[in-house]
């Protein structure tokens, strides 16, 4: 069997198979990241949700485990000041899910914990080095972005038009990632705003690879060796893989989040707003149904997500996922329920099997 036809990603990262586990802020932290990078791939570590504290705790327990290569992702939103009108607003269309739950509206709820990069998650990078950084919704300013690309990190970044990509390309990035409207969680938009004019992964993918220089890393939809092979055919470098991963054991989503992705179809996700305020692909719920999918009301990212957050503790507690972001892509049934690192396996031999038995 012949090996990857593209080797850029491969030379780049230092890494053995051109799959990527995607970062999900809430679904993995470095457990999976270790049995990813540990099988060849490169495993990721999502930090919007964590303080750097806790980022520092989940690099040490990688590099305890592992000495591959390793991506840190981030953030980099720019905050919104608070709107207390829109946020009563908010709070007041969700009372009604509150009585019926037995909750108390008027209850004090924390803010929600999505924080785009700054100055302390940039120190955790000069500190531990990781070979690879990315980032979600653009770039951090530049003084930053300097800062980690002298620590010898590749810096990647997301990009959900041809636009996006060469923009990123132009601000240095060492390759870019493009997401198709098919990938779960967040849209990394951010030179965009039309969710509904945003082109799927096997149309954005060639047009980026004609558009920049860099090596182009194919996401969205993606979740078995015929879905890779295909994006290789569109001279993608790699691939980002994200809901297929939330089917392995290392994930740590809940119980209730794992109960509805085993019923995940390709025709039951949406893009909605209203579990953070930002547009993400998540399953089809009552939530989504009643309050959305995209709602004017909803508070700026992440604040959204603030009000839900007891109605999402309450629900599940009861067995629903009534209130859940439950992210997810268009090709979650094509997942399977193994672990991370022999999924990582076993992705690639079938790739390259596609990739070479009709040649």
């Amino acid at each position: 069997m012949s090996g990857w036809p593209d080797r850029r990603i491969l030379d780049l990262f230092k890494i053995e198979l051109p799959i990527i586990q995607a970062p999900m802020a809430g679904a993995n932290l470095s457990a999976m990241a270790i049995a990813v990078s540990e099988a060849g791939g490169l495993g990721s570590i999502p930090c919007a949700m964590l303080t750097p504290q806790q980022a520092r705790e989940e690099l040490a327990n990688f590099r305890q485990h592992s000495k591959k290569p390793l991506n840190l992702n981030f953030f980099c939103h720019v905050p919104q000041a608070p709107d207390a009108v829109r946020d009563v607003a908010w709070k007041k269309k969700l009372d009604k899910y509150y009585a019926e739950l037995g909750l108390d509206p008027g209850a004090t709820v924390a803010a929600a914990n999505r924080a785009p990069f700054d100055e302390a998650m940039c120190a955790v990078v000069e500190e531990f080095r990781p070979q690879v950084v990315s980032f979600h919704f653009g770039l951090p300013e530049k003084k930053l972005l300097d800062r980690v690309k002298a620590t010898g990190a590749k810096v990647i970044g997301s990009a959900t038009t041809v636009a996006e990509a060469v923009w990123l390309e132009q601000q240095g990035c060492d390759a870019v990632i493009a997401q198709g409207v098919e990938a779960g969680g967040h849209r990394s938009m951010f030179l965009a705003n039309d969710v509904a004019a945003q082109p799927g992964t096997f149309a954005l993918v060639p047009q980026v690879a004609d558009a920049v220089e860099v090596p182009v890393i194919a996401a969205g939809g993606i979740a078995d060796g015929r879905s890779i092979a295909a994006a290789f055919m569109l001279e993608a470098s790699a691939v980002q893989i994200g809901t297929a991963y939330l089917f392995c054991p290392e994930a740590i989503i809940s119980s209730v989040y794992k109960k509805a992705l085993a019923q995940a179809r390709d025709d039951n996700t949406v893009i909605t707003n209203i579990f953070s305020g930002r547009p993400a692909r998540g399953l089809v719920n009552r939530a989504i149904r009643e309050l959305g999918p995209i709602s004017d009301a909803a508070p700026a990212f992440p604040q959204a997500a603030a009000a839900l957050a007891p109605l999402k503790k309450a629900a599940e507690a009861a067995g629903r996922h009534d209130f859940t972001n439950v992210w997810s892509g268009q090709a979650a049934r094509l997942s399977r329920t193994v672990a991370a690192g022999e999924l990582t396996r076993q992705l690639a031999a079938e790739a390259l099997e596609r990739l070479y038995s009709k040649r």
